[in-house]
């Protein structure tokens, strides 16, 4: 679709998120459940059809709005932004590979808003490292028993679907990784929630267990030899749209800090006006720069079909970074009053931890980069 077409629908995404994202967050945060018209509504303005190809529905869009689309939520609620991106990811990849018939009966449920869906990777003692997984597939006439249990999943609680990578192999061979379509309100499914000491109730998380659980033939959508590949490009994909959710939750925080800096007076001037609180905002923005240009640089290599293994971990490690020291940086330019409900602060803090651990732990992407020169010239 064209630069115009992009354009409108991101500016749908920050309507809609101003209506429906901000009024509502804080009652997420506090554990209500979500009003199921949020879905639906945001299946309405293309968010779970950004990158589906017009073809089967979508928009047809590319991965800079996808990109920018979860950026807009984030700023308000990450937990959202985490939620519809994965049904959108999970709807993509059966637009792609999954045969015709599965997806004409599947796939209008999640474009529509009507069903979400999660992808299982993450299991009890596998975490980033995939070729660990124990969750096993086993022929079985006319298709596939799943047998095994993942864990920390986005939307586990609330999807009807799931990509589950299971290994059909012997245990640590990658090549023998296979991502299979499972319902998970069938039989042989035992799902659950998972809360933490703040609300998990937007982002969805849960896990789940499969007992001898039946997928049939046809549901297979990545074979073995394929599917490990298609995990870390995604998961480098991932990498670079939670980054830019970072920045966008620093975005804001500074937004809010330099409005209430203009409002609040104090010793006889207005907050703004006292260098010494100024200070902390600057150097916010500067770092806030940087982030957002390491976001971009590994955008525009997605874009090019460059190599983004190191850009994309160098972006999310950055912005994780930068959340996690610039966030309290705000609220306390902000004082008391940023404490309040109906200021994000506090839920963007625990957001940015939620952040550091998905998609590769900081620790992890830090051991890759130890060996990373991004000198851009010959020196």
């Amino acid at each position: 679709m064209t630069d115009d077409a992009a354009a409108d629908f991101l500016a749908d995404v920050r309507a809609f998120t101003r209506a429906h994202v901000e009024k509502d967050a804080a009652s997420w945060a506090r554990g209500e459940a979500l009003d199921p018209a949020i879905a639906l509504q945001a299946a309405g303005i293309g968010l779970t059809r950004i990158e589906v190809p017009v073809a089967s529905g979508g928009l047809g869009l590319g991965f800079r709005a996808k990109v920018r689309a979860c950026a807009i939520l984030a700023a308000a609620d990450f937990g959202l932004a985490m939620s519809l991106v994965n049904t959108h990811n999970v709807a993509k990849r059966m637009a792609l590979t999954a045969p015709e018939p599965v997806a004409r009966k599947l796939l209008p449920d999640l474009l529509q808003g009507r069903a979400a869906a999660c992808t299982a990777l993450t299991e009890p003692a596998a975490g980033s490292d995939a070729s660990a997984m124990r969750c096993t597939a086993r022929p079985k006439d006319g298709g596939w028993l799943l047998e095994g249990e993942k864990t920390w999943i986005v939307n586990a609680r609330h999807a009807r679907l799931a990509i589950v990578y299971a290994q059909t192999a012997e245990h640590g061979q990658g090549a023998g990784i296979a991502a299979f379509l499972v319902d998970l309100t069938g039989p042989g499914c035992e799902r659950y929630p998972i809360e933490a000491g703040f609300s998990q109730v937007s982002i969805g998380t849960g896990g789940f267990c499969l007992n001898q659980c039946f997928v049939p033939g046809d549901q297979a959508i990545l074979p073995a030899g394929t599917a490990f590949k298609a995990i870390l490009d995604e998961i480098n994909g991932a990498r670079i749209y939670v980054a830019a959710m970072c920045c966008a939750m620093v975005s804001a925080s500074l937004r809010l800090a330099r409005d209430h800096g203009e409002r609040r007076h104090t010793f006889g001037k207005p907050l703004n006006q006292h260098p010494t609180w100024r200070e902390p905002l600057a150097r916010c923005a500067t770092q806030l720069a940087a982030a957002w240009a390491l976001v971009e640089a590994a955008v525009a290599a997605t874009e090019t079909g460059a190599d983004t293994r190191h850009l994309a971990a160098a972006a999310k490690v950055n912005a994780v970074s930068l959340a996690q020291t610039q966030l309290p940086a705000m609220l306390h330019a902000m004082g008391a009053e940023g404490l309040r409900e109906t200021y994000p602060f506090a839920r963007h803090i625990g957001a940015a931890q939620i952040a550091a651990l998905t998609d590769g732990s900081t620790a992890m992407l830090l051991d890759r980069l130890a060996g990373w020169d991004p000198a851009p010239v010959s020196l």
